[in-house]
């Protein structure tokens, strides 16, 4: 079939199909078969007929169809009240301060909302009945802090920083270092502690006089590498980190460390936390 009669056919058939849907209405439908280089295809074809126009009825296939996303409290991440839209009828409630109310009807929930001016935070909407929690503004924005910065520390690569410092190092220079550690650590940083053998030779190990330096930082610490020589025994160093929340708990368990002396009794001199004495030896103190 040449050109033209194929372009001839395709022009005149829907006008001859729609011809006879007029006198019936409603839709019509029926194929036209083709020929092109020997081979003969069958194409089908489909109108709809109205009163002022006729149109293409699309046959839907091939089309997916779009799922209904939902979005749940633990698939965010965050923490934020939902108002006063509960969409359950019965729902498990936890106080603000944490003890469970049980399974409550969402109207007495409401009344309990205006009357003590909490806001209802869901924590668990996917156990039946669903878990939501009656939180104060403040709890809900210390909580919305907590988990933004629990997110920020998980991302991006931790750094680390590094300090030098000499075995007979001096106490205004060695609390100085410390409160850089300080600094270091309480911007989440981890630092690298090096103590190079200085111009003094002390009998005690390096490693433990690192371990002392270590312990008069203010703030809690916790170890990525703890204290141990290098460099064939010229240096010793630590790598330290901010404790975990497991870590802290243990702390704050653990027994109260007892007060110093005060300034009425005369200085220790054999305390080995002075970092005056720091590697000598009894008959170098006296």
């Amino acid at each position: 079939m040449s050109t033209a009669c194929l372009r001839w056919v395709l022009n005149h058939a829907p006008r001859g199909v729609c011809a006879r849907a007029l006198s019936f209405g409603g839709t019509a439908s029926g194929s036209v078969l083709l020929s092109h280089k020997g081979r003969h295809v069958s194409a089908p074809l489909s109108w709809g007929w109205s009163p002022l126009s006729t149109t293409v009825v699309e046959t839907g296939e091939g089309q997916v169809p779009k799922k209904n996303k939902k979005h749940f409290q633990d698939a965010r991440g965050t923490i934020g009240s939902i108002g006063r839209k509960i969409h359950q009828r019965h729902l498990q409630v936890i106080s603000e301060t944490g003890e469970n109310m049980g399974t409550m009807h969402r109207a007495d929930v409401l009344r309990l909302m205006d009357e003590m001016d909490l806001k209802l935070v869901p924590l668990n909407e996917n156990k039946d009945p669903p878990v939501y929690q009656l939180m104060t503004g403040k709890q809900i924005h210390e909580e919305q802090l907590r988990l933004r910065e629990k997110k920020k520390a998980k991302t991006g690569p931790v750094q680390v920083k590094e300090l030098t410092m000499s075995s007979d190092i001096g106490n205004h220079d060695l609390l100085t270092k410390l409160k850089q550690i300080q600094t270091w650590l309480d911007k989440k940083h981890h630092v690298r502690v090096t103590l190079r053998t200085g111009r003094v030779e002390h009998t005690q190990a390096l490693d433990t006089s690192l371990e002392q330096m270590v312990l008069q930082v203010k703030i809690p610490v916790g170890f990525v590498s703890k204290p141990k020589v290098i460099q064939d025994g010229r240096a010793a160093m630590c790598i330290l980190r901010p404790p975990s929340e497991k870590e802290i708990k243990e702390m704050n368990k653990g027994v109260a460390v007892p007060a110093t002396n005060t300034s009425s009794h005369p200085a220790n001199t054999d305390d080995p936390s002075n970092a005056s004495n720091i590697g000598r030896t009894p008959d170098s103190q006296h």
